[in-house]
């Protein structure tokens, strides 16, 4: 089982398997916030590549916030684990209000990251979309799916870890997965760092203004 000093640390690892991908003008990184944008930092640095956020959000179960129903993403795609909802018999109104108070939270998150900056244009990109970890997957996979919306010439997925059950769907989804390890059983991200702090809005946009 592989374990991280902390986020800085698994970019770097995560930049060593994408050399490839080094000093070429049509790659752009893509971080989720928040944590996964210290992991994306690193990558683009390494790679000499623009530095960008995609927003994600998980959709919480209405008794149990920390229970993943789905995930929404920026451009307000929605991905649902149907078959959840329906073993927790959750209606399609609490589902959607569910889903509408993630994005508000995301549109606060853009106003507050971006600022006056536009979003980086990804058709005909390679784009390597990065996290510091997957646990259900549906917020990566609402990211995924969205990101396929602006045409990019191909989705890099490269993440440090990984549910086992969870990889082939995320193969399914991008270009390229780049894991490093998909442990099982898996205990949560925050287990495989030793570091494993959290991440405020003041260093996100404090990542994103060195990039810029």
């Amino acid at each position: 089982m592989i374990r991280f000093a902390d986020r800085r640390e698994a970019g770097q690892r995560l930049a060593a398997k994408l050399v490839a991908y080094k000093d070429r003008a049509d790659v752009i990184v893509l971080g989720i916030p928040r944590g996964g944008v210290v992991v994306a930092a690193e990558i683009a640095r390494a790679l000499a590549a623009p530095l960008d956020i995609f927003i994600t959000r998980k959709i919480g179960a209405p008794f149990n916030k920390e229970l993943a129903i789905g995930a929404v993403a920026s451009d307000g795609t929605v991905f649902v684990d149907r078959a959840l909802i329906h073993e927790l018999r959750l209606s399609e109104q609490q589902v959607a209000q569910a889903s509408a108070a993630q994005i508000r939270e995301i549109r606060r998150r853009v106003a507050l990251y971006r600022r006056d900056r536009p979003p980086l244009d990804l058709q005909n990109k390679v784009v390597i979309l990065t996290d510091d970890g997957v646990a259900t997957g549906a917020t990566t996979l609402a990211a995924l799916r969205a990101l396929k919306k602006q045409n990019p010439q191909r989705v890099v997925l490269a993440v440090p870890v990984a549910p086992r059950p969870v990889v082939p769907h995320l193969r399914e989804e991008c270009d390229e997965l780049v894991l490093l390890d998909a442990p099982e059983p898996f205990f949560a991200v925050g287990y495989f760092y030793e570091d494993f702090g959290q991440v405020t809005d003041d260093e996100v946009i404090e990542l994103l203004h060195a990039a810029a």
